[in-house]
């Protein structure tokens, strides 16, 4: 049985439950990590943080010539 079918042969309930479990996990990963790089000083500089904008792929639009 694939993963897809027991997800699908679980009661509507706990499909609901399980997505919302999955949200929270997320949500406290997200707000733990903020506080953990806060009590480490892992937080990025000024510096660091202008590297990076520079490393970011820039999207260019090039208008199509029309025949």
């Amino acid at each position: 049985m694939s993963f897809w079918q027991s997800y699908k042969s679980l009661t509507p309930r706990t499909r609901v439950f399980l997505g919302l479990g999955i949200i929270t996990w997320a949500g406290i990963g997200l707000f733990v990590t903020d506080q953990t790089e806060r009590k480490f000083n892992m937080v990025p500089t000024e510096q660091e943080r202008k590297e990076l904008e520079g490393l970011i792929p820039r999207v260019r639009l090039v208008e199509k010539e029309r025949e």
